[in-house]
């Protein structure tokens, strides 16, 4: 009887022993269940971060890719600003010149203008001391004007020359001496003395074509000029030029009277034009 207590109370303890083993191997089957859920569930938030990591490093390597592109696309913007900024200098120095060569060209050339104004002035007032000097002659016989920036002097050669002659007339003296008076006004004037003729040949013992008349009718008044009147010799030239620049037709004695004529050419005074530019 007692062995039956003890087998029963070992078979109790058994059970109970058994029944506690049960319920630990279903907890603990739950523990497993709920760690690899856990589990699961860490290695699908693992996946995602994964993804998400992978996405920023995608993203992020297209901004350092953006970058570096910025970057060189910033220093080619440099190099650029640099070299238009420089050529901008080049462009300003060479503007700076082209306009300091234009304001001189601008000077000189109102300078020329100041000297050729001038200039004129002084042959206006050359013209009208001549015109004083001789205007009790007959017009049609002594004409005086400018032409292009030189004074004449028109003499026709009934005043200084009887028919085919190239001897001045003691008449012509008078004429001459006022016409010198104010060129010896002027010491620094130089001129030519020129003679014209008309178309009519002529041929003599001392003259062999008007060629040779018109150069003696020269001479002859750059002599008066200068023994009677001492205009320097230096100052004057004589020169002929027969009948090959008429003022008129040859067709007619008026016009031929016209075309003989001894011509005094007030000669420019280049350098002297000059000095008053310079002065300027």
């Amino acid at each position: 009887m007692a062995l039956v207590i003890v087998s029963l109370a070992a078979l109790s303890s058994c059970a109970t022993k058994k029944a506690a083993l049960t319920d630990a191997n279903k907890k603990l089957t739950i523990d497993v269940k709920n760690c690899q859920d856990q589990l699961a569930s860490t290695k699908d938030e693992n996946s995602k971060l994964s993804a998400k990591v992978a996405s920023l490093q995608s993203l992020i390597d297209d901004l350092n890719k953006r970058l570096a592109g910025a970057s060189k696309d910033n220093a080619q913007i440099l190099n650029t600003l640099q070299d238009v900024s420089v050529m901008s200098a080049k462009q300003a120095e060479s503007v700076k010149k082209s306009l300091d060569v234009i304001n001189a060209k601008d000077n000189y050339i109102n300078g020329l203008q100041s000297a050729m104004a001038r200039k004129d002035s002084l042959n206006m007032a050359l013209v009208n001391n001549l015109k004083g000097a001789v205007g009790d002659m007959n017009d049609k016989d002594i004409n005086i004007n400018v032409e292009k920036g030189v004074v004449y002097v028109d003499i026709s050669d009934k005043m200084l020359f009887n028919s085919g002659r190239y001897t001045v007339t003691k008449a012509a003296h008078q004429v001459l001496g006022k016409v010198a008076k104010v060129l010896l006004a002027h010491p620094e004037i130089e001129f030519m003395v020129e003679g014209y003729t008309d178309n009519v040949p002529i041929h003599t013992a001392e003259l062999v074509d008007n060629w040779d008349l018109s150069v003696k009718r020269a001479t002859s008044v750059v002599r008066i000029l200068q023994r009677e009147y001492h205009i320097p010799p230096a100052h004057m030239t004589a020169a002929g030029r027969s009948q090959y620049l008429p003022v008129a037709t040859n067709d007619t004695p008026a016009g031929r009277s016209m075309n003989r004529r001894t011509r005094i050419v007030i000669l420019p005074q280049l350098d002297q034009f000059f000095d008053l530019l310079v002065k300027k």
